[in-house]
């Protein structure tokens, strides 16, 4: 099980929906206007399933708060559930606290450290990089394993999977923006939103499950 953790800034914007860049592109975060002011939301995933398993509301615009909160709330469902081995996520997350709270919790993190540069040489994306210190820290050997050609097949995965869903919650099933006010009242929106997409998904699912089996 892989968890992934993608992020969207809900904004007040009166009537009118905007949806502009932040931070990486528009493709990673978005205001959706008539929101919570300043109000984020944050969603984890069975990379494989596309199902939402910790939809949650939060005030806190500072996404370094969010891996431990995130990792007790996965931590908390069912078993087969609970125990992710790779934890992914973008830039914003990073900090050597969060590194190590994913090892305390017997996760794998990969977290970008930053924005890789563009276009890079040919031989970048065959090569590996040079063997790990033996006294390397948990960040050297997330970075280390970043680098790898395993670690930037695991960490593709982050983009192919989660913009998918939102995407999908924003164009084609018409949640652009929050209706309601006030953190618990968005919670529970939220909360049914992400309800509506797994009855959605696990449709698809049981229709792929029938026609294999």
């Amino acid at each position: 099980m892989v968890a992934v953790v993608r992020c969207v800034v809900a904004r007040r914007c009166g009537r009118r929906t905007v949806r502009a860049a932040e931070g990486m592109a528009a493709a990673e975060r978005g205001h959706f206007g008539a929101g919570m002011s300043q109000n984020v939301y944050r969603a984890r995933r069975h990379y494989r399933s596309m199902l939402v398993i910790v939809p949650y509301i939060t005030q806190v615009p500072n996404d370094k708060q969010q891996i431990q909160p995130a990792l007790g709330k996965i931590g908390a469902l069912p078993e087969g559930m609970n125990a992710p081995e790779i934890l992914l996520a973008d830039t914003g997350y990073f900090s050597e606290q969060n590194v190590n709270a994913c090892i305390e919790a017997e996760v794998e993190p990969l977290i970008s450290i930053g924005r890789d540069a563009h276009h890079p040489g040919w031989k970048e994306h065959f090569s590996e990089p040079d063997p790990l210190p033996t006294n390397a820290t948990p960040v050297e050997t997330m970075k280390h394993t970043l680098k790898t050609q395993a670690g930037k097949a695991s960490y593709a995965l982050r983009k192919q999977t989660v913009e998918p869903v939102f995407g999908i919650i924003e164009s084609v099933m018409g949640f652009r923006q929050f209706m309601l006010r006030g953190l618990e009242k968005v919670g529970h929106e939220w909360t049914l939103v992400c309800l509506a997409w797994n009855l959605k998904r696990m449709a698809i699912l049981r229709q792929n499950c029938v026609q294999s089996g």
